[in-house]
C-alpha cells in the first residue's frame, strides 16, 4: 500500500467543514493506504501560545480524531513532540537547504509582512514539516491548495539531498489535493467558506462538540433567500440553499436527485433548515459522547497515544540514523 503522511495543527474549533472536507474521507479510506496522522504541535509554536490551552487543544484533537473514527488499530495517530525524530531531522534537513527558498515561501511571506519581529521558527517551518514528510518515505501528502507549496518544497529538499549525497536516499513525496467531496461554507455567510477563526462567532460554523439545542439554533439562523424552492442551482442568490444542500448529500450521501426527494413536502426553507440540522445532529452525537469518553479516561487516551509514538519512532528514527550515517556523524555505540 502507498504511505500517506497527514500533520493536523491543533488549533481547536474543529467544525463541520472540517469534519465533512477532510476527516469524514480519512476515516472511510484508511483502510486501503498505510496511514500517518500526525498532530504537529511543534507547529503551533512558530507563533505565542498558551500552553496549558496548546496542551489541552493537543490532546482534544486526538481524542476527537479517534472519536470521529481515526482507528489506532488501521492508521498511526501520534503527537509530533513524542517523536524526537522530527525536531533532529529538521535540523539535518536545515544544513541542506538554501535560505533563498524559504524566504520565497508565499506563507512566510505573508505572515512576516504582519509582524514586527519575526520569530526564526515561523521561517524555519517548511523544513520541520518536510522532515515530518520525508522521515516517513510518505508517497503522498494530502493538503489544501494553501500548503502545496510546503510539499514542492520538501520535494526540493529531499532532490537536494540525493543529489549531493549521491543516492536515492528519500521517496520524493506527491501532493494531493483531495476532490472536493464537501465544500461547507458559512452558515452565516454561504459565499464564504466555514472558517476556523471564525468557529467562535454564533451563527458561522458549526463546531463538532455544539450540543443539538445549539447545533438546530445555528441552522435555524442559516442565511437563505426570499424564495421558497428547494432544488440545487447555479444561482448565486441561492448559496445558502445549496450550502444546507449540500451539507445533507455530504452527511447522508445520497444523489442530488435523492436528496430533494428528501424535502419534496417540505414547506419552505424552515423545514429544509431543521432536517439538515437533524442529520448533522444524529451523526455528531456518537462522536462527541465517544470524545467526551476518551476526554475522561486520559490513562486511556495516553496509551493510544503512546502507541502511535512508539509506532511511528520505529520508522522515523532509524530514518534519521540512517541521515546521520550518510551526511558523516558518528553513530553512538
Amino acid at each position: 500500500m502507498k504511505r500517506v503522511f497527514s500533520g493536523i495543527q491543533p488549533t481547536g474549533n474543529i467544525h463541520l467543514g472540517n469534519y465533512l472536507g477532510a476527516v469524514k474521507n480519512w476515516v472511510e479510506k484508511q483502510a486501503e493506504k498505510e496511514n500517518f496522522f500526525c498532530i504537529v504541535d511543534l507547529h503551533s509554536l512558530t507563533v505565542p501560545q498558551n500552553p496549558e490551552q496548546l496542551r489541552f487543544e493537543t490532546r482534544s484533537l486526538a481524542a476527537m480524531l479517534i472519536a470521529a473514527g481515526i482507528d489506532p488499530d488501521k492508521s498511526t495517530l501520534f503527537i509530533q513532540s513524542h517523536v524526537p525524530a522530527h525536531a533532529e531531522g529538521c535540523w539535518l534537513l536545515n544544513c541542506v537547504t538554501p535560505l533563498g527558498w524559504l524566504q520565497r515561501m508565499t506563507q512566510y511571506k505573508d505572515k512576516s509582512a504582519k509582524q514586527e519581529s519575526v520569530l526564526t521558527g515561523l521561517l524555519d517551518y517548511p523544513v520541520l514539516m518536510a522532515g515530518d514528510i520525508l522521515l516517513y518515505d510518505a508517497d503522498e501528502v494530502p493538503v489544501g491548495e494553501d500548503q502545496k507549496q510546503h510539499v514542492e518544497l520538501a520535494r526540493d529538499i529531499a532532490q537536494r539531498f540525493n543529489h549531493v549525497y549521491e543516492e536515492e536516499f528519500f521517496v520524493i513525496p506527491q501532493p494531493i489535493i483531495p476532490q472536493a467531496g464537501a465544500r461547507v461554507m458559512g452558515l452565516d455567510e454561504p459565499t464564504n467558506k466555514m472558517s476556523k477563526s471564525l468557529a467562535e462567532k454564533r451563527g458561522h460554523a458549526v463546531r463538532l462538540l455544539d450540543e443539538p439545542k445549539e447545533i438546530l439554533r445555528s441552522f435555524k439562523r442559516a442565511v437563505t433567500d426570499s424564495g421558497r424552492e428547494i432544488q440545487f442551482s447555479t444561482d448565486p442568490d441561492k448559496a445558502g440553499v445549496n450550502n444546507l444542500l449540500g451539507i445533507y448529500k455530504a452527511v447522508t450521501g445520497k444523489s442530488e436527485a435523492e436528496v430533494i426527494a428528501d424535502f419534496s413536502e417540505a414547506r419552505g426553507y424552515g423545514d429544509l433548515k431543521v432536517g439538515v440540522a437533524q442529520v448533522v445532529i444524529d451523526m455528531l452525537n456518537p462522536i462527541r459522547e465517544r470524545y467526551q469518553m476518551l476526554m475522561q479516561d486520559p490513562a486511556e487516551l495516553d496509551r493510544l497515544l503512546a502507541r502511535g509514538a512508539q509506532q511511528a519512532a520505529a520508522v522515523a528514527a532509524p530514518k534519521v540514523d540512517q541521515m546521520k550515517h550518510t551526511m558523516g556523524l558518528v553513530l553512538p555505540a
